[in-house]
């Protein structure tokens, strides 16, 4: 080939060349910025909704992710670089990556639905999971609990989602059982009374609906008692022991007998 001839190759292909990195460049660009736009419509549009901001950051990134992905491989066809062997390998890594990652990859799907549906929120105090305490943070993997004892615990949150879900905040009251075992030589129904008045004084309370104090059971000792206040769950553990100690002062105050087994002395006559 003579020289000419290729100066003039070289040309053409520079020039095409050149062309296709322009339109490629432009391609990026306006790619880029048209993901950005769909990306903060679907933030806005979520956020209209309502949406927990968390499952709103997560779900922009996933979908960004995937249309960049798409862009790349629209730009490398138009360079004519076959993008099928890519796709698989892409799709093929995926599904490895997704076998691996089931686990965490339900965690994530159950924290979004979390999100959505929201069971619990932070600063609620819950039973999930076979574990007990104050809801401090909700993520996308796993729920961080702290314990009665102070003690922080990260919970899956397929675990949480499939299994039962208590939570003692959502409603306003919630009511503290305690029971007050009498002698036999005690007038239960006076008891009744003097545990309704004194457990209605406890701080915090509840009057509506109004402390529950019943007769529950009788056996060998004599009669139970059923004392049930009402209290909202911040208050719980106050009530709890306020309760214990009313029923011990209404006691003493009453001159109540210790409740003691009864015993039983048989004679038998020898012959």
């Amino acid at each position: 080939m003579e020289v000419p001839s290729i100066e003039t190759f070289l040309r053409d292909t520079a020039s095409a060349v050149a062309v296709k990195v322009l339109a490629a460049l432009a391609f990026w660009i306006i790619g880029r910025w048209l993901i950005g736009r769909v990306i903060a419509v679907m933030r806005i549009a979520m956020d209209r909704n309502k949406a927990d901001p968390t499952l709103t950051k997560y779900t922009g990134s996933i979908v960004s992710v995937a249309l960049n992905i798409a862009l790349v491989l629209g730009i490398l066809g138009y360079f004519g670089i076959q993008t099928t062997s890519f796709a698989a390998l892409v799709a093929g890594a995926g599904v490895a990556i997704g076998v691996a990652w089931s686990g965490l990859l339900g965690n994530f799907a159950s924290g979004a639905f979390m999100l959505i549906l929201r069971p619990i929120k932070v600063g609620d105090f819950v039973s999930v999971g076979g574990v007990t305490g104050t809801v401090q943070e909700i993520g996308l993997f796993g729920t961080t609990i702290v314990t009665p004892d102070n003690v922080m615990t990260i919970v899956g949150n397929g675990k949480i989602f499939g299994d039962t879900i208590q939570n003692f905040s959502a409603l306003p009251a919630r009511r503290v059982e305690r029971t007050a075992q009498l002698a036999a030589g005690v007038d239960p129904l006076d008891a009744i009374e003097r545990l309704k008045a004194a457990v209605a004084k406890i701080p915090n309370v509840l009057q509506n609906p109004a402390p529950e104090v019943d007769l529950l059971d009788i056996n060998l000792l004599g009669t139970v008692i059923a004392v049930r206040p009402y209290c909202h769950t911040d208050h719980y553990w106050q009530v709890y022991f306020d309760t214990n100690e009313t029923i011990v002062r209404v006691a003493q105050k009453a001159g109540w007998p210790a409740p003691t087994p009864a015993q039983i002395t048989r004679l038998v006559q020898a012959g």
